[in-house]
């Protein structure tokens, strides 16, 4: 598994770099100080040496050093931060025509929709190598970040809205992502994981949909949105909770992704019952 200082795309790789530079300029203004405080107590004490200047009180070079050093330090890390900040904004394409993928997180687990390819994967985000691709992010429960460290950076979900993050992976590999956000008590299990396949792999990974015996329609989605963990909610799809991973699985409705999002924007309150997450959610009431 892969993490920030082992990147796999260049999001991450300017992550690192940034990081980098910051410990580096970092370091011109703490060394000194670690430097100096023992030579002052080595000349001003053990040494005694110093010279008796009673009518001193303003030394330019000392003020220069104090109040320069510290301003050009955060001048050229503004510069750099302001720099990347556009290059990578999160919103921002990475590439031509990107692989949009639909990401929704539930408790405690993450649902990834590929629109494109009609299929559906639980805990397991599949791409592939040298792609630009586009996560469209969205929550039907509580608010959660979505991060994986060695491709990008932490992007919040939210129910009723979607924000979008932009990534590239370089090359074939494994990482693995989380949610940043506390959530409840399965937040510390909610993990998932990222594979970056070559094009033929990642062809042949989402034709096996077709092998499924079970689609993702809103009647499996309603159990799924369920609160439980990630092997409770795959055992939907196997019977067999030590089974996590039986996808992917044909998707029975293209607009499954909108219509979650619009479950927020009807104007009025959701019931207790219809809510994803809560403990009084019963997947047959819900009006999905």
């Amino acid at each position: 598994m892969k993490g920030l200082l082992d990147p796999l795309g260049p999001v991450a790789a300017s992550q690192q770099q940034h990081l980098l530079v910051v410990v580096i300029l970092t370091l011109v203004a703490a060394l000194p100080v670690l430097v100096g405080v023992p030579l002052i107590y080595w000349r001003y004490r053990r040494r005694n040496a110093a010279v008796y200047r009673p009518d001193w009180g303003f030394s330019p070079l000392v003020e220069l050093m104090m109040w320069g050093v510290p301003l050009a330090i955060v001048v050229v890390l503004s510069w750099l931060l302001w720099q990347d900040t556009h290059r990578y904004a999160p919103e921002k394409p990475l590439g031509p025509t990107p692989l949009e993928i639909e990401v929704v997180g539930l408790n405690w687990k993450w649902l990834f929709l590929y629109p494109g390819e009609r299929v559906a994967s639980l805990g397991d985000l599949v791409i592939p190598a040298g792609q630009p691709v586009t996560l469209k992010l969205t929550s039907d429960t509580v608010m959660q970040s979505f991060m994986v460290p060695s491709l990008a950076g932490q992007l919040y979900a939210m129910p009723g809205m979607v924000t979008r993050l932009n990534l590239v992976a370089s090359a074939p590999g494994t990482a693995v992502g989380r949610n940043m956000q506390y959530n409840g008590s399965g937040f510390a299990g909610q993990q998932f994981r990222v594979r970056i396949l070559n094009e033929t792999d990642y062809r042949r990974w989402s034709s096996m949909a077709a092998n499924s015996a079970v689609r993702l329609d809103k009647s499996t989605y309603n159990k799924l949105a369920a609160s439980g963990s990630l092997a409770e909610a795959t055992a939907i799809f196997t019977g067999d909770a030590g089974h996590r991973r039986p996808f992917p699985v044909p998707v029975e409705d293209a607009n499954l992704f909108a219509k979650i999002v619009g479950r927020y924007h009807t104007g009025t309150p959701i019931a207790p019952e219809q809510q994803p997450g809560a403990s009084a959610y019963s997947p047959v009431d819900d009006r999905l």
